[in-house]
């Protein structure tokens, strides 16, 4: 007999609107999950992601959600857990970042994202606990960083905020491991989407960047965001049931 990959719910993808966020909602999806996903300000795109999650045979939902605003987090996990369960969090979303050292650190610019990442993070956490407590536990998925196993110049704002969230993510899965909450992360090298696409056309990234990046890698090409997906996937499914407190690296062999 197999098991169903997830239970009756949804799963709420935070940042599902971005390139590798859509990619997740659809594999998700695949899996057999309905999917409500969150935006910050591109609307239309996110109507984009709810019909591809459609057409794959999911209800699915949109929702705007500012991850630094607790009030707004709060009153938007209200909103949802009304007559559902969320069975997994997926937290996708990230700032959209300059690739400063540390030595250019702007002070301002740290609050910035650190409220907006971390604190948005705990925000969403402190929110989604309870519920799944209430409703026999739970997944939470991270993306996270390679960058904390093998530091990259310039990427502080990037990996900073995402050491200190899979410091929670392990105490999430001392914690609540008792009321079948899972934790786990998904530590993503360079994926050809996103805010990759961006610092490359703006000129941050260049061929010398390149060159030196896949010197790296033991894989000698970026990753593809439907490969971060279908590590998401699995770790929020029951096939990765008895998986917590983990670090799941797609990276291309960067950290090696």
């Amino acid at each position: 007999m197999t098991r169903e990959a997830f239970p009756e719910g949804v799963a709420l993808v935070v940042g599902g609107s971005g390139g590798m966020g859509q990619a997740i909602c659809e594999r998700l999806a695949e899996a057999g999950s309905d999917v409500v996903l969150t935006y910050h300000r591109n609307a239309e795109r996110a109507e984009a992601v709810v019909a591809a999650v459609r057409e794959r045979g999911r209800n699915a939902q949109a929702l705007q959600l500012t991850l630094g605003d607790e009030a707004s987090v709060t009153a938007s996990l209200q909103q949802l857990t009304e007559g559902r369960r969320i069975h997994t969090l997926v937290v996708a979303s990230g700032s959209d970042i300059a690739q400063p050292r540390i030595s250019e650190l702007n002070l301002a610019q740290w609050k910035r994202v650190i409220d907006a990442d971390l604190n948005g993070f705990l925000n969403l956490v402190l929110g989604v606990l309870p519920h799944m407590r209430a409703h026999g536990g739970g997944s939470i998925v991270h993306i996270s960083s390679a960058g904390l196993f093998r530091w990259p110049e310039g990427d502080v704002l990037s990996v900073a905020p995402k050491a200190a969230i899979e410091s929670l993510l392990q105490g999430i899965a001392k914690e609540e491991g008792r009321f079948g909450i899972r934790a786990n992360s998904v530590a993503i090298g360079v994926i050809d989407a996103g805010i990759f696409h961006r610092l490359w056309a703006d000129g941050t990234f260049d061929e010398q960047w390149r060159d030196a990046v896949q010197a790296k890698l033991c894989l000698k090409r970026w990753g593809q965001a439907e490969e971060v997906a279908e590590a998401v996937a699995f770790l929020a499914s029951s096939r990765a049931g008895y998986t917590t407190g983990q670090v799941l690296a797609v990276d291309g062999g960067y950290g090696v």
